[in-house]
């Protein structure tokens, strides 16, 4: 008899949780699925928009493009701030796609991952965490910034992306790294 299910690599990249929330709130609750729309972001969250959607980003120039449209986490910080004390969720620090497998904050500038069959998000930047991961847990913030051996600061809170190519994205979902052309640029806050 033949199988006909998948194989599955253990440590393929992939997709672990997908959320969304339709109001500006610090967490997003997990969904089923998340429909991305192309130079929009989710449907049905806050963040979506073709011009920035983030408050503080607003307020300064509400013109500007929304480099934030998707927000992408790697499961693995859970994992490290649980050593420390902290229980995170998926959804908890405000991404929309938690994935595993896959050193996100590596990645350079305009890095395009392929989620699921026909998504595409195209990595923009590093997320910069703000004072209000501290009303979420005390003293998270300093956990998920730190300084390397040069001193300059490490960003740990997950990266940025825009939808290049819509498409639904659903746990499980495998993820296609496709890097830039060379020279590659490190990633930087938007």
């Amino acid at each position: 008899m033949i199988n006909d299910q998948p194989t599955v690599i253990n440590d393929q990249p992939r997709v672990v949780a997908v959320s969304r929330d339709g109001d500006h709130r610090f967490s997003k609750p997990q969904t089923l699925e998340l429909l991305l729309l192309a130079g929009l972001g989710v449907h049905g969250d806050a963040h979506a928009g073709a011009n920035v959607q983030h408050r503080s980003h607003v307020a300064a120039d509400p013109t500007q493009p929304n480099l934030r449209q998707v927000h992408l986490l790697h499961a693995e910080l859970f994992a490290e701030l649980e050593t420390q004390g902290f229980d995170v969720q998926p959804g908890q620090l405000g991404e929309n796609i938690t994935t595993a497998n896959l050193d996100l904050l590596a990645l350079p500038c305009g890095t395009q991952l392929r989620i699921g069959p026909e998504a595409v998000v195209e990595v923009t930047g590093l997320r910069n965490p703000c004072a209000q991961i501290n009303a979420f847990q005390p003293r998270l913030l300093n956990a998920v910034l730190g300084r390397d051996d040069n001193g300059e600061v490490v960003r740990k809170a997950g990266i940025m992306g825009i939808v290049v190519t819509g498409g639904r994205v659903i746990p499980g979902d495998g993820i296609m790294v496709c890097l830039p052309a060379e020279p590659h640029h490190a990633l930087e806050r938007v």
